[in-house]
């Protein structure tokens, strides 16, 4: 099992990583940018319009957009919006690497592509602002920040993480069902992945379902409780094969897969974890703030699902986005303004009630607005107050360098193997994982 002393600091990530290897590829040619004016987009009256893209639902609402031109009469704002973060950002980096024609005024993107993106800080306007400064948490800034204090993102939400379950399914194996008793089931403010899993394991002794959805998933939330989990601060890669941490955390997912059948097996966001939420199939899951929705969605007609104010291991952020405004961009000051708007607590607080987006703007976390929101669903939960304890976990943001991805994905193809495919054994797909990080050339 893993230490419960082990260090807990937190950063988001998420395993979906198909397509990094060839980014840097793609931008180096790009990598000066191409200026910005704001000259154009617009007409001969003056009036322009921005466009902001961004995908799944930022809570951006038309009625949201539109108090923006309200406000600024000669601005109409325009939102196209991607089915999948992955669709926006293939268009973007493509569109990046063409020399930024066709991008929006403003575009969003998900935390895992900074440390590609960082590579390259000339593609992005410097949005640093005086004004600004102390709006955020102080490591949702310190991700978008170079090394040399450009800025080129401004925060939207966090994903603060509890832990979401089937409050029916714990009451037909006789474990407690209120949120309260659950957290203290799990550990309470001590909580350890021990505990989760020994409380696990009492939940499968006496029920049919799994106790939870992903070994990856759970891989996932521990390597991000690492402060360097893949390579060391200044970018040297750790050696996999002698990279301890990391081996234990495998060693323990996939033992409690294999061994002690915790898991349903099952990889995020394929259809059989879809339909998983139709048909008992894991009682328990990871759930960062914006998780809310994706599992509402999927659970019609299902009412058991509620939230538990508690984490293993310490806090955890997991997810989070950031809008960046391209270098490339006629409009590229009026758009600045438009990001730092968006992003303004008044603004965010509004998108988290209408998404669950978690805002990562500290006065709309202290707002009564935040503190009291409850999520009927999850059997009127009071998620405003549990996601604001869990930001309070999170002390930090673990280094993540050009390399981590490419690294991680090792690893997470290891588990698959075992845990969902079930087409090898823990020792010989360990194995595969340490041959294909040496076959990356990094060390």
């Amino acid at each position: 099992m893993l230490s419960s002393t082990r260090s807990t600091r937190t950063r988001t990530a998420t395993v979906a990583v198909a397509g990094l290897a060839t980014l840097a590829l793609t931008l180096t040619a790009c990598s000066s940018g191409s200026g910005s004016t704001d000259e154009g987009s617009g007409s001969s009256d003056g009036k322009i319009t921005l466009t902001v893209a961004t995908f799944n639902d930022f809570g951006y609402t038309q009625e949201l957009l539109d108090a923006y031109t309200a406000e600024h009469p000669d601005v109409t704002v325009k939102q196209t919006k991607a089915a999948k973060a992955e669709d926006a950002r293939t268009n973007m980096t493509t569109k990046l690497a063409a020399g930024g024609d066709g991008l929006a005024d403003i575009e969003a993107i998900e935390v895992d592509w900074l440390p590609e993106l960082m590579q390259y800080p000339d593609l992005f306007t410097d949005l640093t602002d005086a004004s600004l400064d102390g709006r955020w948490v102080d490591w949702k800034v310190q991700q978008a920040t170079t090394t040399d204090g450009k800025v080129i993102g401004y925060g939207t939400d966090i994903g603060p993480s509890a832990i979401c379950y089937r409050q029916d399914l714990f009451q037909a194996a006789g474990l407690p069902t209120e949120p309260a008793a659950v957290a203290e089931l799990l550990g309470g403010a001590d909580a350890t992945w021990d505990d989760y899993f020994a409380a696990g394991a009492t939940f499968t002794a006496a029920s049919d379902s799994a106790w939870y959805d992903s070994a990856m998933s759970i891989s996932q939330g521990m390597v991000n409780q690492i402060d360097n989990a893949y390579e060391e601060s200044d970018g040297t890669p750790k050696d996999l094969a002698t990279n301890t941490e990391i081996q234990d955390i495998y060693t323990t997912v996939v033992e409690q897969s294999t061994t002690n059948g915790l898991s349903a097996g099952l990889e995020q966001w394929s259809a059989d974890w879809d339909a998983a939420f139709q048909n008992d199939g894991f009682a328990t899951m990871i759930c960062p703030a914006w998780m809310t929705g994706p599992v509402e969605e999927r659970s019609g007609g299902v009412t058991g699902w509620n939230v538990a104010d508690v984490f293993p291991g310490g806090g955890l952020n997991w997810g989070g986005s950031f809008l960046t405004v391209p270098a490339s961009g006629k409009n590229a000051e009026a758009a600045k303004e438009l990001a730092a708007w968006l992003t303004d607590p008044a603004q965010q607080t509004a998108a988290f009630e209408n998404a669950g987006t978690f805002p990562s703007q500290i006065e709309a976390q202290e707002s009564e607005a935040v503190q009291t929101f409850t999520n009927d669903f999850f059997n009127a939960a009071p998620v405003g107050s549990i996601f604001v304890n869990r930001a309070l976990a999170i002390d930090g943001a673990p280094f993540k360098g050009a390399n981590y991805f490419s690294i991680h994905q090792t690893v997470q193809d290891a588990i698959k193997r075992v845990d969902v495919e079930k087409t090898d054994e823990a020792a010989s797909s360990w194995d595969k994982a340490v041959q294909a990080y040496k076959d990356l050339g990094l060390s």
